[in-house]
């Protein structure tokens, strides 16, 4: 990573383009100058969600179908290469990369190639053809529910989906409605644990919403210019939340005795309250210090699984 080619003004006009709403109304990519500064800091933050989405997928098994891949709104790309680099020991046959900006398009493909130097690349808006994995990421606070529904009549067509957002409660929500609209497709494969409707969707829950944390590597804590990039966008380190789905249309095996830890818990002196999200819906779990120790002491020292096995809720 070359900190001396970042532009730094260019970071701030794009994030004040996320955060006042506006980055959705047109392309906010002017150079390639533009794209490499923000693929090095926040698309580095982008790339850590992936890599815990993508190991996750791999510790349980998971292998995408070898078909056609499409990059929808691919940015930088950097979706497409934490995939290719977790999955591409057997690359897709084709590469689709799709953006409204050409310039990023291009972009995307560039850094496609210097992973994969032999792959077959393709800028265009993908057609309505049956093909293997689609991938989506960072969309959401970008789209009208237009252009999110004409996108979920592009994700019939694939037989699996990788979808990751921000970990914010809108977000998630509309992610969570995009769920709905396809889990009669598609089997779920993550973060759920079960193929019923979303628990989120109770009144009970409607202050809560879907979401994880990914690890921040070691560097991110020990470069001086990640600390720089963090007083410039407003970030913590030491937080990354993101929402996800993972969809298929292949047979998935089911997780009944799992219960997937939603956001952090709360710890206390002798139990902790951990939001749970199982085939029973999305309630709060005790595990407590006296019947629970292994995962009681997890949990104190801030090591948060992405399941738990059941145990008493309330």
């Amino acid at each position: 990573m070359d900190w001396q080619t970042i532009d730094w003004k260019a970071l701030e006009r794009l994030r004040s383009a996320f955060l006042d709403g506006t980055a959705g109304a047109r392309d906010y990519w002017r150079n390639d100058r533009d794209l490499e500064s923000y693929d090095q800091t926040f698309g580095q933050r982008i790339r850590w969600k992936w890599d815990y989405v993508l190991k996750d997928l791999q510790r349980r098994g998971w292998e995408p179908p070898r078909a056609e891949a499409v990059d929808w709104g691919c940015g930088t790309g950097i979706a497409m290469r934490a995939f290719l680099e977790h999955f591409g020991a057997e690359p897709p046959s084709k590469l689709v990369l799709w953006d409204r900006s050409p310039v990023a398009m291009q972009f995307a493909a560039r850094k496609a190639r210097e992973v994969f130097p032999d792959i077959s690349v393709w800028l265009d808006r993908p057609s309505d053809h049956d093909f293997g994995t689609l991938l989506i990421s960072h969309v959401l606070t970008e789209l009208s529910d237009e252009q999110v529904v004409e996108l979920l009549g592009l994700a019939v067509h694939a037989t699996s989906v990788i979808w990751i957002e921000p970990g914010t409660h809108e977000v998630s929500r509309r992610l969570i409605a995009a769920r709905e609209r396809l889990r009669g497709t598609f089997q779920i494969v993550s973060p759920c644990t079960h193929q019923a409707a979303c628990g989120m969707l109770t009144p009970e829950n409607d202050r809560h919403w879907c979401h994880h944390f990914a690890p921040s590597p070691p560097e991110a804590f020990t470069d001086g210019n990640w600390a720089r990039f963090a007083r410039l966008a407003g970030v913590d380190l030491r937080s990354l939340p993101l929402s996800f789905v993972v969809l298929d249309k292949r047979q998935q095996p089911t997780q009944s005795d799992a219960v997937r830890v939603i956001g952090r818990p709360r710890v206390y002196k002798a139990h902790a309250l951990v939001l749970g999200c199982d085939v029973s819906g999305v309630n709060e779990h005790r595990h407590t210090k006296r019947n629970q120790p292994e995962e009681f002491r997890r949990l104190k020292k801030g090591d948060i699984p992405a399941y738990l096995p059941r145990c008493s809720a309330g």
